[in-house]
């Protein structure tokens, strides 16, 4: 294999979003006279997406009358205060580093809309930008079908078997698999206690980002 490009997901792989996340989500709920959850237990669902969160905390689903108007409320704290509390893993700056030292372009496949995913990444100083970012507003199907993850190969300029996807949800390991590149599952993100990623059928996992390098630069010396 030659390896030309590495992508992440976004919250839970490359960033720690989820205390902004739960900062938003407990803002509203403390606007509207409720008390305020545990950060600990929003983390545990927050790659499940904002509709996830307000199950938890309001019992609403999309079918409930006055879920479209919270839903926006929920979203609209969040662009407000995306990055206070938001961090890269410990490791990952130096993984960027790495891939940045040696000529392999990184980019972020996420599920993540592009309204909140673009501000985010600007707001951190990486040791290169990401050769591309795409949401699910650039494709029909998003995550676990292949449709973001091969428009990210595509603009990347590599063919899905010259690439890595890396993540930490089940869904990120079925994208990478439907869309033919090798994946790397981490334990380090938002995954429950009952959760095992290391079945998830993806190529290699790892419980540290620090992990993930090692594992990369094998394929940076075959290539």
């Amino acid at each position: 294999m030659s390896l030309r490009a590495v992508f992440f997901d976004l919250d839970g792989t490359l960033l720690d979003t989820a205390p902004d996340l739960a900062h938003a989500l407990n803002r509203l709920l403390h606007q509207k006279g409720i008390d305020v959850l545990p950060v600990e237990k929003i983390t545990e669902i927050v790659s499940d997406g904002a509709n996830a969160m307000l199950k938890l905390a309001f019992n609403v689903t999309p079918k409930d009358e006055n879920f479209a108007e919270l839903r926006q409320q929920l979203l609209d704290l969040y662009l407000e205060d995306l990055s206070t509390h938001t961090r890269p893993y410990p490791g990952i700056e130096e993984l960027i580093s790495e891939l940045t030292y040696s000529n392999i372009d990184w980019g972020i496949v996420t599920n993540k809309p592009w309204a909140y995913t673009e501000p985010l990444i600007e707001r951190f100083d990486f040791a290169s930008r990401p050769r591309t970012i795409v949401c699910p507003d650039h494709v029909r199907h998003k995550k676990p079908a292949p449709d973001s993850l091969l428009l990210a190969c595509e603009q990347s300029g590599c063919q899905p078997s010259e690439a890595i996807y890396i993540g930490d949800h089940l869904r990120d390991i079925e994208c990478g698999t439907n869309a033919g590149t090798s994946t790397i599952s981490v334990g380090y993100g938002y995954i429950s206690n009952e959760q095992d990623h290391t079945r998830w059928g993806a190529t290699h996992s790892v419980e540290h980002a620090s992990q993930l390098w090692p594992i990369i630069n094998k394929y940076v010396q075959a290539s």
